[in-house]
């Protein structure tokens, strides 16, 4: 029985990048002796076992049989004569096919480290297109990489083109589980322009994929193309924050541009509250997290609302309030901020611009908050009354503020 370090360890440990978790293979052992040493078996379809003492995950070397159709029409073969490069080659790609023994050695039959040095995401054998899903991973892995140079290897950006047939067929909880890890990453935006290489992003991300080629009003979207503006807003939103459930909404942000007639471009009067509705959808198809829908749907809805945030009344500076609940969940506000910058910035030219909306409407929220329902009660209102008055008293703050705000200002202009 021999022990391997496979996998992600050995390929971040190369590439001097945390490892997070390490995964073994065995060679030479039957699930009995694995039992017999202490392992505790969690593998259906295949024997993988927990150490007893780490709870590292330990899987018996094996082979695959395509038997089906799928990522799961497959039949695993296990068994102590299975070898080390037999397990390996199974695997999608050459810098994830290495493993190290216990005396550090590197075995790497499939030049894993090599491609490393140049930088390829490349494929380990043809096995690699019986297995949709595979797709997805080695988009999620050029996204992850980006920032270090790594590319697809044409070879393999060619199986994947051929690919795309099976992905209806995938688990949609699967789809999304590599959409989450790769929105986490440094660049989102990667991860779906490499899809559209390869023509998955119609089939998984139709409402995404149908914004390329439709035209925006040059003078705010210089890019033009509203595809282009939003990767270049979801880039934005990763370099802002880490929260995924912006970078989502800036995916999901202009899906109703999809909509608009042919004849009213490059005019998209009315694209956000018409594009919450294939938000929807899409959530609903690949099971998005509440969390995520939720902002997504409020930020298509009024993102353009809150770039003129400044010349909002009070009394629409309220309704904006409510609608976006923010009052339970003060929380939103700054995710639609991030959002609603990463908007403005993600278009050619407007990269490194400030965005004074954003103060604004913390300040704005930060006087509206200061009124409480407390405060009314407290001078005798009661019932319905209550909301009415609160409502009516957040207004006038705001109203003397904004008062306020503009004389400063005038006489900052003045001297």
């Amino acid at each position: 029985m021999k022990k391997y370090l496979v996998g992600g360890a050995v390929r971040d440990g190369i590439l001097q990048l945390p490892v997070k978790e390490r995964d073994w293979v065995v060679v030479g052992a039957t699930p009995q002796d694995m039992l017999l040493q202490g392992y505790q078996q969690v593998g259906k379809n295949f024997p993988v076992f927990l150490h007893p003492d780490s709870r590292e995950e330990y899987a018996l070397a094996r082979t695959e049989l395509k038997s089906g159709s799928g990522y799961t029409g497959f039949t695993c073969y296990t068994s102590p004569e299975v070898t080390l490069e037999e397990d390996l080659r199974r695997r999608d790609l050459t810098i994830n096919a290495m493993a190290i023994d216990d005396e550090g050695n590197l075995i790497d039959p499939y030049q894993g480290q090599q491609d490393i040095r140049e930088r390829w995401l490349r494929h380990v054998s043809d096995a690699f297109c019986e297995d949709p899903l595979r797709v997805l991973r080695v988009s999620r892995f050029a996204a992850r990489f980006a920032h270090i140079n790594f590319r697809i290897a044409p070879e393999t950006l060619a199986l994947m083109q051929h690919m795309t047939a099976e992905l209806t067929l995938l688990n949609p909880m699967r789809i999304w589980k590599e959409t989450e890890r790769a929105l986490a990453t440094c660049n989102p935006q990667v991860y779906f322009q490499v899809l559209r290489d390869c023509g998955a992003l119609k089939t998984l991300f139709p409402e995404v994929d149908a914004l390329f080629g439709i035209p925006a009003t040059t003078k705010w979207y210089p890019e033009i193309d509203t595809g282009l503006h939003t990767l270049m807003t979801v880039s934005m939103a990763a370099n802002l924050s880490e929260d995924i459930a912006v970078r989502f909404a800036m995916l999901c942000h202009d899906l109703g541009k999809a909509l608009t007639p042919r004849a009213f471009w490059p005019s998209h009067h009315g694209h956000g509250p018409a594009g919450v509705k294939l938000v929807e959808v899409l959530c609903q198809r690949l099971n998005v997290p509440n969390d995520l829908r939720d902002l997504a749907k409020i930020f298509a809805k009024y993102h353009n609302l809150l770039h003129g945030a400044a010349n909002l009344t009070p009394q629409t500076l309220i309704k904006l309030f409510r609608a976006i609940d923010v009052w339970r969940r003060p929380e939103r506000l700054e995710q639609l901020i991030i959002a609603s910058e990463a908007n403005f910035r993600g278009r050619i030219g407007f990269e490194n611009h400030l965005y004074p909306q954003g103060s604004f409407l913390r300040e704005a929220f930060c006087f509206a908050n200061s009124v409480t329902a407390r405060d009314v009660i407290m001078t005798g209102f009661r019932g319905a009354q209550i909301g009415e008055e609160l409502e009516r008293r957040r207004q006038q703050i705001l109203a003397i503020w904004k008062q306020q705000r503009t004389t400063i200002n005038t006489k900052t202009m003045l001297y």
